[in-house]
Formats: structure tokens, sequence, C-alpha cells
């Protein structure tokens, strides 16, 4: 009997918001380290570093390490009132493990180590030249931001990197080299991916640099992993040197879908996107792409999804599809009770590529940040959809849906996005989570479920059951 749990998108618990995921494997166990979102936020990175992690051959069954790095560990933030950044974890020469970071009102790199992967970071210091003279101080340097840190021997390659569109005073993405201490730079920022006001010529036309510098290497290709200037997409460039070279390579992954183009038109938004950040990883033999999507109707609550990636022979990388099964290694059952959040698409009528509106539906919870409530899907007005893919459907004859709300409608049930109606759901106003059920025949085989309401006001929608 498997007695592996199921994996998801979000892969971890429906209450913890951890974006900025950098995966890595360490000692038979995927460690994710990311920012700290809360949920109802108001700016990002509110919390302090989490860890969370999970065996390699069990991907559904995730641990909380618990905090590694409170944000008033810094010196420069002994009061806690900035937020700690995008980080990034490599480990040094000495076998210790490194987290670099960058905080909210800050121009520098800041360090910290610690003895085990996902054990209590101590602050180490800042990332300067060889006179003292930190990186991002010194005259013609642009200030840090997003680093991203890879150790070969007695070298570490940081790229650190914000060039928003028409910002002449911001190159792209920059990176240094620092010796064995990991703190001094032996060699000075070169740029490796250009921002906007840099790339003509370049190949990067159109994904220009915007943010979120991750590197990873596979064989002997370093793939550069950044967000573009449209933000909802993660691109990779390659080079097989750490710091020159770097070529457009395509994008890995939008958090809206937008470019697939094998289900639905390549311009078509399938769920509500915004910033991106993530990286890879190879699990078992197996590549992945790690990233967030956003929540709460807002910028500041995001979540962690991952999909599964094809490294081709000739080093490209095909584009992933966002799914609700990421790390599952293929679709879930096609039988029992599944949460609403996890939905991979969420639309209406009205496409839009950015999260944001009310007209809009939601991901949202109960409570507050931390409390164990379950996500559901609010606001779904009339023509608002949810998707879920994908599932491996035998024998499916009802489906059930819990919900509650000010609606008074219907539930349209399909197996694509714009197919034909399989099955109409009735649901009326209630204040309590109610289940409504009405006779199906899904196909059997690998399908995809979505849930369209029809109706007067609003309605929110805790999950579905196949049956």
């Amino acid at each position: 009997m498997n007695s592996k749990k199921q994996a998801y998108n979000p892969y971890l618990p429906s209450w913890e918001y951890i974006p900025d995921g950098e995966p890595y494997v360490f000692e038979g166990r995927v460690y994710v380290f990311g920012s700290h979102d809360y949920y109802n936020g108001y700016v990002f990175c509110m919390g302090d570093y989490v860890c969370w992690s999970a065996p390699v051959d069990d991907l559904g069954d995730w641990r909380y390490e618990g905090v590694i790095y409170p944000k008033t560990e810094d010196p420069m933030n002994s009061e806690g009132k900035m937020c700690l950044y995008a980080p990034d974890v490599t480990v040094g020469p000495d076998g210790r493990y490194y987290l670099y970071y960058v905080l909210d009102k800050a121009d520098v790199v800041s360090v910290a180590v610690c003895d085990q992967p996902a054990g209590r970071y101590k602050f180490y210091g800042y990332v300067h030249y060889e006179d003292g003279t930190r990186l991002g101080e010194r005259e013609g340097d642009e200030p840090q931001f997003d680093p991203g840190v890879l150790t070969e021997g007695n070298r570490t390659y940081l790229y650190c990197g914000f060039a928003s569109v028409g910002d002449k005073t911001r190159s792209g993405s920059m990176a240094v080299v620092l010796g064995p201490d990991m703190l001094t730079v032996i060699e000075p920022p070169t740029l490796v991916i250009p921002g906007t006001e840099k790339s003509v010529g370049t190949g990067f036309e159109g994904h220009e640099f915007f943010e979120a510098s991750s590197i990873r290497k596979a064989g002997d290709v370093y793939y550069l992993i950044y967000s573009s200037v449209l933000m909802h997409e993660l691109c990779y460039a390659t080079s097989k040197e750490a710091t020159r070279g770097f070529v457009y390579g395509g994008v890995l992954v939008s958090n809206c879908d937008l470019h697939i183009d094998t289900y639905k038109p390549a311009g078509q938004p399938m769920a509500y996107g915004a910033n991106n950040h993530g990286s890879m990883v190879e699990i078992n033999g197996e590549w992945y792409i790690f990233y967030h999507r956003h929540t709460n109707g807002t910028w500041y609550s995001r979540q962690g999804c991952a999909e599964k990636l094809e490294i081709l022979p000739d080093g490209r990388i095909p584009q992933a599809e966002i799914t609700s099964c990421g790390l599952n290694g293929g679709p879930l059952a096609g039988r029992g009770e599944y949460p609403a959040y996890l939905a991979c698409h969420l639309f209406t009528e009205k496409p839009s590529v950015y999260v944001g509106g009310d007209e809009f539906p939601k991901i949202m919870q109960d409570g507050r940040d931390g409390d164990d409530e379950p996500g559901y899907i609010g606001n779904m007005k009339d023509t608002a959809t949810a998707g879920f893919k994908y599932f491996d459907c035998h024998g499916v004859t009802e489906i059930r849906i819990k919900t509650r709300g000010y609606g008074a409608g219907i539930f349209e049930v399909r197996t694509d996005w714009d197919g034909e109606v399989l099955a109409k759901i009735r649901v009326e106003d209630t204040n309590v989570w109610e289940e409504y059920a009405a006779p199906i025949r899904i196909p059997d085989g690998k399908q995809a479920i979505y849930l369209t309401y029809r109706g007067e006001r609003n309605a929110s929608l805790l999950s579905f059951t196949l049956l």
C-alpha cells in the first residue's frame, strides 16, 4: 500500500505564505528558503525567515522547520523596522550554510551563517570590497537586491539587481565573485542580464531583466533564472561561464499561464498573476521550477507552487503549465474531496493578467495570519471560474461542492475551460458551508475540473468531491 501523501499546489498548508522560493536538496530532503508574507499583509515580506522541508521521495509530506532567522538579527535592523526580502542559501567551502539577503530599505547584501540547513542562522557580516567598503555603497555601484548565490570550490558567484522599465540608473542583473570567506569581493560587478535600458541588440528584448536573480547549474551549463519586466513570468538564460556570455533561453513558468497555447490561446491569462520569483531544483533525477502565486486579491499574500520541468538534450527548457498537482509526479486521484484553494486557474469573462480588483474571485481564508484555517475561493460572482488540473478519473458518476455566501444560482461543471457543460449544481444563500450534489459522467483518464458560477451576488467555494 502506498503511504505517500499526494502533493498539491500550493505545496505548503493553505495558511502559509512563503514566496520567492529557493529550493535545495540537502541530505535526502528538499529545503525551501523564501521570504515570508502574511495573510492580509499590507507590504511584501513582513515575517521572519522560516523554512519547510520534505523527503525527496515524498514531496507531499512537508515539515515546518521553524524560524531560522528573525528580522531583528541584522545589526541594521535591531528594531525590526525593515523587512527581510528574498534570500538565497549556499554551502561554503567550510561546509557551513550561508544565507544571503537584502533588507527592504538597504542597498547592501547581508550574510548569516549556520551549521545546518534549517538551524538558527547567526549574522555573519556584509558583502564588501577588499578595502572594507560594502558592495552597493562604492561610487558607481548599483543598489543590491534579490541576491542569488552559487559556490564552486573557493569561489562564490553572487548575482543581484533590480531594473524597472525606463529606469536609466539600473542596468540589470549584476554578478560579482566572492572569496572563500564568503564576504569579500574578488571580482567586481559585471552585467550579465540586461534591463530594458541596456537590452537593444542583446536577444533579451521583450523579456528583459526586472528582479529575482537565481543561479543553478545543470551539467556544465549555468542557468540564470530571473523575473522579467512582465513580472508574471520566470525566464532563464544560459552560459558555459558563470559571469559572462548569458544568452536568453525562454520562459520557465508564468503564474497566469500566459504564452501556453496547448489548451487555450497563448495570450489568454488563466489566473491572476503579478510578480514572480523562484528557481529550479533537481529531485531524484527530475527537474522542477518553484514559483509563487497571489492570493487574497492583493500582491502581498503569496504562496509557493512548483511544476515539473524538462531539460531537452540541447539545454532548452519548454515552459511549464501551471497545475494543481505540480510535485505529485502525475495527476491526482480521481476520487475524493479536494479543497478549492488548489485551483490553479481563476478567472471571469473579463480577462486580467494581474491580480487586484473587487470584481475578481480570490483565494482567501478565515481568521488571521497563522490561524490553521482552510483556504477557500471567495467573491465568486457571475462567470467566475475555478479550474483544477489534473485528475486520473475512472468511473466518476457524481460531483459535490461545498459553498456558502449570498449567492443564488448554479455551478456549471466542465472538463475544459470552454468545453461542454457536464453537470449543473444549484446552490442557495447560506451563512454556513453547505454541500450540494449532481450526477455527472466524467470521461475516464486524465481530466481537468472547471467550476463556473452563474447567478446573483457572490458565492464562496470550499471544496469539491468526485465520487
